[in-house]
């Protein structure tokens, strides 16, 4: 839904039918869910209950939902067919935002909650729900007496986390706002038990961010604590290089079960860089970088750039290559750097724009020399393709910056974090 875009209300989502990009229903749409927050502010909308065949309830998170009507969801067709298991901070829209009692905010009076609306974010990938519907009066909201009106999320009270309560919901959302390193901070220095805690209560997407930001032992430790199913859930939201290096600190026992239980497509990326060596362009490697045909355009390049979800060193360049478009592609062609992007007409194609001039890194070029190309030629990310001319992926600087700063770089990051906090 684009900025502007008219709101939402749930209601009217209840029993809709979910659709692939092909037009296929994939199921319907049973309840909304919600992470609630401190005070009045907004809640986030996680994703969507479906119900596929053989009513089973799975969860469909909001990046992959491509389009919300009154009439239809669209996704993007990468559906989790694990069975939907609610988490300590969520919350079910339809089965319990719904029908309770809440109070307007300086009337001290006590309303009916019949709906509530959501809206996306501009220019973002979340969701919110900004506006609650309600009735005045005593009776359940199959009353059909007494006065209706919208207002805002915050001018009701009755839904949101307390401030001084002791539970991981209490605490997630106390530091709701901090970046995935700072959050992986104050994890760190959690005892076990209530690390566990906060990381079982975390969604999947910003329990795979701070993942990434934490000691391989902290990684460990928290991952050992999930369910298999959970475990497998959170590698597959992780960058595939980070996912790979986790993996490979377990027990090959371990590790197999995991990939087993992985959706195949994410375990195929994860088992490829588990073939190479650690300290090599193949092993350091994401299987994730922008990807597009000859045919594309500098336009098509740009909105694949503006995605909020990549990293700014994969949004510097653009790959160029022959079908399939995704990695392993076809043919690599060359990249184009983002300044290019922005020094042509949207219409130019992107295979008229390539630079060819610097070769690309095979698989096993070792990590010295990754890191001496990217200095030599002041580039923030390489592309890494084999014998068969096929890119398999991008090596960035921050991979490569993990791999050069000594193992307990994250352990003595947090150390002088915490004396700077009392010092």
């Amino acid at each position: 839904m684009a900025a502007g875009a008219p709101r939402i209300f749930v209601s009217h989502l209840s029993g809709v039918a979910v659709f692939d990009p092909n037009g296929d229903q994939v199921g319907r749409v049973r309840d909304l869910v919600a992470i609630l927050r401190v005070g009045r502010r907004p809640p986030r909308l996680l994703g969507v209950v479906v119900e596929v065949a053989g009513r089973r309830l799975i969860f469909l998170p909001m990046t992959r939902v491509t389009g919300v009507e009154s009439g239809q969801v669209i996704t993007t067709g990468v559906v989790n067919l694990r069975r939907f298991e609610q988490r300590p901070t969520e919350r079910l829209v339809l089965g319990e935002l719904l029908d309770r009692r809440v109070t307007l905010v300086g009337r001290d009076e006590e309303v009916t909650v019949l709906d509530v609306a959501i809206q996306q974010l501009p220019a973002r990938r979340d969701w919110e729900i900004d506006k609650v519907f309600v009735r005045r009066g005593k009776g359940g909201a199959l009353r059909r007496k007494g006065e209706t009106l919208t207002v805002e999320w915050s001018a009701v009270t009755g839904f949101s986390l307390e401030e001084h309560g002791q539970g991981a919901e209490s605490l997630l959302a106390t530091f709701e706002q901090l970046r995935p390193a700072d959050l992986a901070n104050v994890l760190h220095h959690l005892s076990p038990k209530r690390r566990g805690e906060v990381a079982a209560a975390l969604d999947d997407d910003r329990l795979a961010d701070v993942m990434e930001e934490l000691p391989d032992d902290d990684q460990v430790e928290i991952l050992g604590k999930l369910k298999d199913e959970r475990a497998a859930d959170v590698l597959e939201a992780m960058d595939p290089d980070d996912a790979a290096d986790l993996l490979s600190e377990l027990p090959e026992e371990d590790k197999e079960r995991l990939l087993t239980l992985m959706q195949p497509d994410d375990a195929a990326d994860v088992r490829r860089l588990l073939s190479y060596e650690e300290r090599t362009a193949g092993g350091l490697m994401t299987t994730e970088p922008i990807v597009l045909r000859p045919d594309a355009t500098v336009a098509d390049a740009l909105a694949r750039v503006r995605q909020q979800d990549l990293s700014p060193a994969l949004a510097a360049q653009v790959y160029v290559c022959r079908p399939p478009d995704e990695t392993p592609t076809g043919k690599y062609l060359g990249t184009v750097h983002f300044q290019r992007l922005l020094r042509d007409p949207p219409f130019t194609l992107v295979s008229s724009i390539v630079d060819n001039d610097l070769p690309p890194l095979s698989p096993q070029t070792p990590l010295p020399a990754v890191t001496a190309f990217l200095a030599a030629y002041n580039m923030v990310a390489a592309p890494v393709v084999d014998d068969s001319g096929s890119l398999l992926g991008a090596v960035t600087v921050d991979d490569v910056l993990d791999h050069l700063l000594p193992e307990d770089w994250r352990e003595a990051e947090f150390h002088a974090a915490e004396g700077g906090r009392h010092g």
